[in-house]
């Protein structure tokens, strides 16, 4: 089968139920839905014969017959957007499916065309997807997924710590993962029968399932990419870039002076025990001590903010040697504003960690905001990112370890030398 006789198909998976933004893909942009923005991008791949949006919501595919595009029913119960992908496989007929998400209103067309192009003059290529070079503290967060390649482009793992590790505390190079993928049908077929390995378990990446199976995946390189949305400040970004008007620039990892960290839920698993005298007792995790430490070694404030107070807390607090903190705290966004005034930062220099409702203060004031891997799906829609650790089981550390390699100290964390440095500061 020639390049010319192979027919490409992109599929734009289209949920109405997000979590962090809820009816997502109406969103209204310059006047149309964002779905309808992805679909028109998508009619411009040159190398694309079919264009389809695959939604298991009545409201989309009224919105997409509406401005004329076309649309598959699917399940609502699909775990995840390849699993839907293959649905759409028995309806579509295609050599090679595209899955272009339905959040991506920036997507450029001549991106799909460089993916649908290798794919068309390599059948060798079973899965095909896309990567760009980023800065070091992009590479930090682990909301960014990042690819490390081969020499002939194939994959050889993703995650969503920096790859490579930076031992000597610099990288030269950081490639992002764009998360447009091409498919064979063959491979598509297989998806849905393939074993979930510990490795997607652990990183929450689905692209590993196949990895783990013995699928190769070619990631061709484009230029930075613009923003997906994600959330309701993704998609205010969105909105003035499409409107053409000035964007502020964005806080990062590397300008942060002042990290608020919550107590309960957060250092701790949220458990409260009381011995025979009722004191309060908690189980604090020993690398986020370690984690604080090294941030205020290294030029970064910590601040302990806690609605409760204990004997225990305060004994923590203490043995770590953080000075900045309150107890109690009923208003957390006040709390913050005298906690950076303390510090002498600003909101755009200010990080904070939580974990439920109470903390949703604390997010309003501060530029970045984390919540734990546990936190209810509403706090996690309010945060600029969302870890990978529950609370209690080294998220503040995750957001150390971040902080300092993106500012460039990753010596200190993975080197002798580096660590020397610091070593009689430390604390557990």
């Amino acid at each position: 089968m020639t390049s010319t006789d192979q027919r490409v198909a992109i599929v734009i998976p289209s949920r109405y139920a997000s979590t962090r933004l809820p009816g997502k893909p109406l969103a209204d942009i310059a006047g149309k839905p964002m779905v309808q923005h992805v679909y028109e991008r998508a009619l411009q791949v040159t190398h694309a014969q079919v264009v389809v949006v695959a939604t298991d919501d009545e409201r989309v595919a009224e919105a997409v017959r509406t401005f004329g595009g076309v649309c598959v029913m699917t399940s609502p119960d699909h775990p995840s957007g390849t699993d839907r992908l293959a649905e759409v496989m028995a309806q579509v007929e295609a050599d090679i499916y595209i899955n272009l998400q339905g959040d991506e209103p920036l997507v450029r067309p001549a991106d799909i065309d460089t993916l649908a192009a290798g794919m068309l003059a390599d059948k060798q290529v079973q899965v095909g997807t896309l990567c760009h070079p980023i800065e070091a503290h992009e590479a930090g967060t682990p909301n960014t997924v990042k690819v490390v390649l081969a020499n002939n482009g194939n994959a050889l793992y993703f995650s969503r710590s920096p790859i490579p590790y930076p031992r000597d505390g610099k990288v030269a190079e950081y490639l992002k993962h764009v998360g447009v993928y091409g498919f064979r049908r063959d491979v598509l077929a297989d998806f849905s029968s393939l074993p979930e390995p510990m490795l997607e378990h652990a990183e929450k990446l689905e692209q590993l399932r196949l990895m783990a199976a013995g699928y190769c995946i070619r990631a061709y390189r484009v230029e930075p990419t613009g923003p997906g949305v994600d959330t309701p400040e993704c998609l205010e970004r969105v909105r003035a870039l499409m409107s053409g008007l000035p964007l502020a620039a964005l806080p990062t990892l590397d300008d942060v002076r002042l990290v608020i960290t919550d107590v309960d839920g957060v250092l701790t698993d949220g458990g409260i025990y009381y011995d025979a005298t009722g004191e309060c007792l908690k189980r604090f995790h020993v690398r986020d001590g370690m984690g604080m430490r090294l941030l205020e070694e290294n030029g970064v404030r910590v601040a302990v903010l806690s609605g409760r107070d204990s004997a225990t807390l305060r004994n923590r607090v203490a043995d770590l040697g953080i000075t900045l903190c309150q107890f109690g705290v009923k208003d957390k966004q006040a709390a913050c504003h005298q906690l950076m005034a303390e510090a002498g930062v600003s909101a755009a220099q200010t990080a904070c960690i939580g974990d439920d409702c109470i903390d949703l203060p604390a997010f309003a004031a501060c530029a970045l905001s984390f919540a734990v891997a546990d936190a209810p799906v509403y706090v996690k829609a309010a945060a600029t990112h969302v870890l990978i650790a529950a609370g209690g089981t080294g998220a503040f550390r995750e957001v150390a370890d971040s902080i300092l390699i993106a500012q460039g100290k990753g010596a200190v964390l993975a080197t002798a030398t580096g660590y020397r440095q610091v070593m009689a500061k430390m604390a557990q």
